[in-house]
């Protein structure tokens, strides 16, 4: 069966990068049939944030990824929470020490600094330098008994090489003298996330690794670790990072968006998780909207590709108006309804035929104030805005337009969108021109905006015969004034 893990630091929001790598992971499963784990890695105690789990719990049940074991709902292979597994760390370390796999070393930070500074010195990669490797018995035990702390190294083979393979990137070949005796148990008996990792996928039966390529230089030292215990080592899964441009890793410590911040901003989770799954993945079709079910069915290890991923917001808040326009007006109006209120508090105009003319012209829900802004208080706006090229209009054509538009309104007397599209269709084709030559100052003249969600006509049902009457008197007033 196969078994997959996302197993995120809890230091703050979720990040889209990360919410990919989540996504794949249970994408993968969800195909195969089989367990997507939910596994906590809190060994770096510093960068620890208070409610950061919580955050991941409802991340991903907000995105529909649900999991089949966790620290929240157990499992056989639990616990689930890094630092409530110290014990069997300790037990793993020492028994690498024990068939020489690794071994204790005493150095202090003062003389690590100094091996650091000296690689530096020399342009090498920073390396441990070995001197502990060569302890005996006798020194380790003399220095154990003096209470000096230790630390637990991973001890690398000195020559040849070690290749893995990839799914995404193929055969990985590197030269052990590369390799560096990393930490696998810090002095007081954390492990570092290198050796958790790897003890937590081959006891909870992990199967397939899905994680960003900057773990590419490090899978090398996970297979020594697997072959010095005798374990399977699982498929490796590597994806190319996502990028805020073709230069920069999209980046939590940079303040990129997290999940969290693109719900703010007005995307729906369905648009989200839709356009994370097509960063540096493709089904291999035309179509660009998939709900989650869909994309299960097609998800494949094939397809992901090599190439790191642009974010590209513009994408997004286009796939997001799709799905916007494929809603039920009940299902917008649910959404839309809170950003409605936030800009009109006048009761008298109706939400509902709001949210009717916002739905076709809304990529993001966040945009909505500001496009409805004028509904409670006209703007104050120049009578240049009267002026457009497309429309054929000036102020010095609108004018009479506009008086003639207003002794329409004055004469209706069941004042209601079918009626005023009716009389003022009526008035385009008595005065032969063209539907914006007449509507377009009309749009204006009520909204003090050049662009609108809804024309004149819905604009005017929606304030009502006096308000739509009064604004056009304003208008008038402008031009005449103005011009």
């Amino acid at each position: 069966m196969v078994r997959t893990r996302f197993a995120p630091s809890p230091t703050g929001f979720m990040h889209i990068g990360n919410l990919r790598t989540a996504l794949f992971a249970y994408l993968l499963t969800r195909n195969q049939g089989g367990k997507f784990i939910l596994r906590i890695e809190d060994t770096d105690q510093e960068r620890f944030v208070e409610g950061a789990i919580d955050v991941i719990y409802n991340t991903l049940r907000d995105a529909g990824m649900h999991w089949d074991e966790g620290p929240d709902i157990g499992g056989d292979y639990g616990p689930y929470i890094q630092s409530e597994r110290r014990g069997i760390y300790k037990k793993y370390a020492q028994e690498l020490v024990e068939n020489g796999g690794a071994y204790l070393c005493f150095c202090d930070k003062e003389r690590l600094d100094n091996v650091r500074a000296i690689c530096e010195a020399s342009k090498k990669p920073p390396m441990y330098d070995g001197l502990c490797r060569g302890l005996s018995e006798s020194e380790i035990k003399e220095k154990i008994d003096k209470g000096i702390p230790y630390v637990i190294r991973q001890k690398m083979p000195r020559t040849g090489t070690t290749s893995f393979d990839d799914a995404v990137f193929g055969r990985i070949t590197v030269e052990n003298a590369a390799l560096d005796d990393q930490i696998l148990l810090k002095s007081d008996g954390l492990p570092t996330y290198n050796f958790a990792n790897v003890v937590d996928d081959h006891l909870m039966g992990i199967t397939h690794i899905i994680r960003g390529n900057e773990y590419l230089s490090s899978a090398p030292k996970y297979n020594l670790l697997y072959t010095a215990f005798g374990w399977e080592i699982p498929e490796y899964i590597h994806v190319s990072p996502v990028m805020r441009n073709s230069h920069k890793k999209l980046s939590k410590r940079d303040g990129d968006a997290s999940y969290q911040d693109f719900i703010k901003k007005g995307y729906l989770k369905e648009a989200i998780i839709n356009y994370i799954a097509l960063l540096g993945w493709s089904p291999a079709e035309e179509r660009e909207k998939f709900t989650l079910d869909e994309l299960i069915q097609r998800f494949n290890v094939e397809n992901i590709s090599k190439s790191p991923a642009i974010f590209d917001e513009n994408k997004l808040a286009w796939l997001n108006g799709e799905y916007i326009r494929a809603m039920s007006l009940d299902e917008f109006y649910g959404h839309a309804a809170v950003w409605i209120s936030q800009a009109v508090k006048n009761t008298d105009y109706n939400p509902r035929l709001i949210a009717s003319v916002l739905q076709p012209r809304c990529e993001r829900l966040s945009d909505i104030p500001a496009q409805i802004d004028f509904f409670d208080t006209l703007p104050d706006y120049p009578i240049e805005l009267f002026s457009h090229k497309k429309m054929k209009t000036t102020p010095q054509t609108s004018k009479p337009i506009l008086e003639k538009i207003l002794n329409i309104l004055e004469t209706i007397s069941d004042f209601n969108q079918t009626s005023l599209h009716d009389s003022l269709l009526s008035l385009v084709s008595e005065l032969e021109l063209k539907n914006g030559q007449v509507l377009f100052p009309l749009r204006v003249a009520l909204s003090g905006k050049e662009f609108t969600p809804g024309g004149g006509v819905e604009l005017a049902a929606i304030l009502g015969k006096d308000e739509s009457i009064n604004r056009i008197k304003i208008a008038i007033n402008k031009l005449c004034n103005g011009i």
